[in-house]
């Protein structure tokens, strides 16, 4: 059967099978039968009474292997002998891996009556998630930054910068996808680049999102939770301190690396620069459309979304409007120039359907037996949601520990742990370690991939996950050291 027929079925019983858990899920709702025990969902309507989740059975721990097979699969396939190596480089391929496991996983929760928690992480967690990264992703694309300045360690630095800062405001997905480009362009003639992205991912694409809701998503799920817009900024000590601290050890480590590039490479580059210009400025417009859209078209400026949490789609419905005003006001030209196409984002489209459904049962294990672990003080926090965060969504995760962090204090909602100090210390510990520590990994956080991936298309050699995992452990591991001992 041709590739094409295989993946039509294919996608045809992924259809089937959302619709029959739309059915399975809207019985269970007006089921007499159902457990008297409910969760409302929480990822963008914070504690809306219209939709609630049924809690199942207890899972048993072999229900997180579908989610370990899929991260083997995107630590080792990658490095795998060359054939299949290729095999796993085509996109449909990681979809029909990620569309198995998806389904098994599936079938262990559906059996234990955790349909309604498939419904809820497929309609109000991924394809927001997926609509809004998109958004960012296309939009973004749409802007040029034309010219080539000398890829010097400063200018490459200026570039880490610039990005760290504006990832709080248009998020790091968009500050990711705006600069990522230009920063590749400005690095071509040099051979010693991999360094300079595997920075970019961990000052751009996660740490500089940390002061605004609007910068990741762990912190814009706190803000409909009733975290105060303005909370946020009170991470900056954390974030500048390590800003400054990657940004001195990235100046040490590229000036060796620069030292190692030959005459002709140092030659062409200087050859090649020319001022830098910027077009499809209209662009910014529809960004900022983005910005205001995720702050503004929520539950806490449209009421009515507290009785029917699908009004919330309107935000979806706008962004989705905002990429078409980007395709019909933008010069295709301007996308042809940044060598713009889908794959990056299909590639996290792909793989986070899998790893969305496959995760479920990691979370629920770990919200219903959280407090077995024994994380009490901030310091603890810190490390614990930052290392789910690496493996798991640290959006979700994010939530999880939150919940944690209350039944530890005995607070009912988050105004009372912002009202005392040392709670506070917990909220700070669990934002500070889902934000920053979702660099550990590619899988971390969504842009990490985006990057990588765009990387990989303008031929630059990204390490395997695991050899990710070098960088991570020898450059964030030892600043995460530092962070507890100054801060928690």
């Amino acid at each position: 059967m041709p590739l094409k027929k295989k993946l039509s079925v294919f996608v045809g019983l992924l259809l089937a099978v959302s619709l029959n858990t739309s059915y399975i899920f809207a019985q269970d709702t007006h089921s007499h039968e159902t457990s008297p025990t409910t969760e409302q969902h929480s990822a963008d309507h914070g504690n809306s009474g219209a939709h609630v989740e049924h809690k199942g059975a207890d899972l048993a721990l072999w229900s997180v292997i579908p989610f370990v097979i899929i991260l083997l699969c995107i630590a080792i396939l990658p490095i795998s002998p060359h054939h299949i190596a290729h095999w796993w480089e085509q996109n449909n391929n990681k979809l029909i891996i990620s569309g198995v496991l998806g389904g098994i996983a599936f079938g262990i929760l559906a059996a234990n009556g955790w349909t309604g928690k498939i419904y809820h992480t497929l309609v109000f967690e991924y394809v927001p998630f997926i609509i809004l990264l998109g958004s960012l992703f296309y939009i973004s694309g749409g802007i040029v930054l034309k010219g080539d300045i000398k890829a010097t360690p400063v200018n490459n630095l200026l570039f880490l910068l610039t990005g760290s800062f504006l990832a709080s405001i248009i998020g790091t997905t968009g500050a990711s996808m705006l600069l990522i480009r230009p920063l590749l362009k400005t690095n071509s003639e040099r051979k010693h680049v991999v360094h300079t992205v595997i920075f970019f991912i961990f000052m751009v694409s996660n740490i500089g999102g940390s002061l605004t809701p609007l910068g990741d998503p762990p912190l814009f799920l706190g803000y409909l939770q009733g975290v105060p817009f303005t909370w946020t900024f009170g991470l900056f000590p954390e974030m500048i301190f390590s800003i400054v601290i990657l940004s001195i050890v990235y100046v040490i480590w590229d000036n060796i690396q620069y030292k190692k590039e030959t005459k002709i490479d140092i030659k062409k580059d200087a050859a090649a620069a020319e001022p830098i210009s910027i077009t499809g400025q209209v662009n910014f417009l529809w960004l900022l459309g983005i910005v205001l859209s995720v702050a503004f078209l929520n539950e806490n400026y449209i009421p009515a979304i507290k009785h029917n949490p699908y009004i919330a789609f309107v935000r979806e419905a706008v962004m989705i409007g905002l990429v078409f005003a980007s395709f019909f006001t933008s010069d295709p030209k301007l996308r042809e120039h940044n060598k713009f196409t889908l794959g990056p984002i299909q590639e996290v489209a792909y793989l986070f359907i899998g790893i969305f459904i496959t995760m479920i049962p990691a979370l629920i294990l770990l919200e219903a037996h959280g407090k077995e672990l024994g994380v009490t003080q901030p310091w603890q926090f810190f490390w614990a949601a930052g290392g789910f965060s690496s493996v798991l969504d640290n959006a979700p995760t994010y939530l999880t520990f939150l919940s944690l962090a209350k039944g530890l204090t005995g607070a009912t909602d988050v105004h009372q742990i912002l009202a005392n100090k040392e709670w506070e210390q917990l909220l700070k510990a669990i934002s500070v370690g889902a934000v920053f520590m979702g660099a550990n990994t590619y899988i971390g956080n969504a842009p990490n991939f985006m990057v990588k991936s765009v990387a990989e298309e303008n031929k630059v050699p990204m390490p395997s996950f695991g050899g990710y995992l070098l960088y991570s452990f020898g450059v964030l591991i030892p600043l995460f050291i530092l962070i507890t001992l100054i801060f928690f």
